[in-house]
């Protein structure tokens, strides 16, 4: 059996553009895709990462969206680390059960990264950093929108 895959575009801006990939859409969106999303699944491409386009439901792709999305605004801060990043979250904005779901399904599309969840700071802090071979760290910068220094 074959399976498909796609680059997978920037998750804020593009984020649609990426779940209608997910969902089979992309010769729809592909015309409707801005210049800037077009050059991020140039560099996503070149990357050599590749999301499973069918690795979850309709219902499952519609909730990871959505934390997805949330996990985005959430942020508190980016630490760049030797083989990827980390992102930081306040407890009370993030938790670690929802942390734990996008990982479950992040995985499931995503397998070449290594997720690692940290609680940190006496309960104060929740670290999500991710990490991968040799390359990841421009997929990431690429998919999170993090600025490269």
């Amino acid at each position: 059996m074959k399976h498909d895959k796609e680059p997978l575009i920037g998750m804020s801006t593009t984020l649609a553009l990426a779940l209608s990939i997910l969902s089979g859409g992309a010769s729809q969106l592909q015309a409707q895709a801005s210049p800037a999303a077009e050059n991020k699944a140039a560099q996503a491409t070149t990357t050599g990462f590749y999301c499973n386009t069918r690795a979850l439901e309709p219902a499952e792709r519609a909730s990871h969206r959505q934390l997805s999305e949330k996990l985005m605004a959430a942020r508190k801060q980016i630490v760049e680390t030797e083989r990827g990043y980390e992102f930081q979250f306040g407890p009370s904005d993030v938790s670690l059960d929802e942390l734990a779901r996008w990982v479950k399904a992040e995985a499931k599309c995503c397998p070449f990264f290594d997720f690692h969840i940290d609680l940190e700071e006496k309960g104060q802090l929740l670290c999500l950093r991710l990490t991968g071979e040799p390359g990841i760290k421009a997929f990431i910068r690429s998919e999170f929108e993090i600025q490269a220094k």
